[in-house]
């Protein structure tokens, strides 16, 4: 059996990966996937390259895990990130396909071409609250207020996928988010809205996500091998 670990940004992003994710993947093709946010037990791990390139080395050099992979939020991201600076001038879906490559790039020089197989980076467009946006009656029912899904359609209607909700201070998913629910807290809203939208309308409806979660469950699905 597969057993990975992903690094993440926050409790938001461990909490999705335990309760949505991971039981999803075991179900399919019996990952075992469990999630660890970057940083000493009690910080906060937020986007901070260091700690997750520290987290992300430690957990690659050890035997218990088959894989290791990563859930941070292309939104936020600083320019220590491997990859980041000039990405802005980049076609929007190329953005995390570039920075996946460059941070793979950055820690096969620490861990040599052998233990990279072992590393799947994976960066969220543009932050988890994207997801949000695969199924817009989700959270007007966990917020219980039913008559802002027209808002969120709007929103959603004006972009492609809900990937491409634009990496703005303002216009960001999570921004646009709790301009009409105030009193909204992604580790807890948003992860029963995921929950309630579930991992197969998130996959069809955002394509990296696909990608990196198909992914996992070709890894999952050839078990020990």
């Amino acid at each position: 059996m597969n057993k990975m670990i992903a690094v993440v940004e926050g409790s938001t992003e461990q909490i999705f990966i335990r309760q949505v994710l991971a039981p999803w993947l075991r179900e399919r093709c019996g990952m075992e996937l469990v999630a660890s946010t970057a940083g000493t037990p009690g910080s906060k791990g937020g986007n901070s390259y260091d700690r997750a390139k520290r987290d992300i080395l430690k957990h690659l050099k050890n035997p218990y895990f088959t894989h290791v992979t990563t859930f941070f939020d292309f939104y936020g991201m600083g320019q220590k990130w491997p990859g980041r600076q000039g990405t802005s001038k980049q076609v929007n879906r190329d953005q995390s396909k570039h920075l996946e490559e460059a941070i793979r790039k950055d820690i096969e020089v620490q861990v040599g071409s052998e233990r990279i197989n072992r590393f799947i980076p994976y960066v969220q467009m543009h932050e988890f609250e994207a997801l949000l946006f695969s199924e817009t009656s989700a959270l007007p029912e966990v917020m219980q207020q039913p008559k802002t899904k027209q808002r969120l359609d709007e929103i959603r209607n004006d972009f492609e996928t809900p990937e491409d909700i634009n990496d703005s201070v303002a216009k960001a998913p999570s921004k646009r988010i709790e301009e009409i629910y105030h009193s909204f807290r992604k580790n807890f809203h948003g992860v029963i809205a995921a929950e309630r939208i579930t991992i197969d309308v998130m996959i069809a409806e955002c394509p990296h996500f696909r990608k990196w979660v198909e992914t996992l469950q070709e890894i999952g699905s050839k078990g020990g091998q």
